[in-house]
């Protein structure tokens, strides 16, 4: 985690090239929240970058695992022995309670 030093040192540089259109729009919406366009552009891409990696953090099942997922959820394999006793001593100390 970073201390509060390291989030207010601004190190790194950004650059890009846009039209007059886009720059004027931005500028608007930045002078509207009461920001720098700097400020502005920042926390925006900051925001769509962490929902950008959030998103694709998520599990993606193949269509093969997805399959098989399924096929298990819907016909699961008979209980071995060490289940079966796991769940009878399981009722033993539910029912004592």
């Amino acid at each position: 985690m970073q201390t509060v030093k390291e989030d207010l040192t601004k190190e790194a540089r950004l650059e890009a090239r846009t039209t007059s259109r886009v720059k004027e729009l931005i500028q608007h919406a930045a002078d509207l929240e009461g920001r720098s366009v700097s400020d502005f552009v920042i926390e925006h891409a900051r925001e769509a970058a962490e929902d950008v990696i959030e998103k694709h953090s998520h599990i993606r099942l193949l269509a093969k695992d997805s399959a098989s997922f399924v096929e298990a959820l819907l016909n699961p394999p008979a209980p071995h022995e060490r289940l079966k006793r796991a769940a009878r001593r399981h009722k033993e100390l539910i029912k004592d309670k």
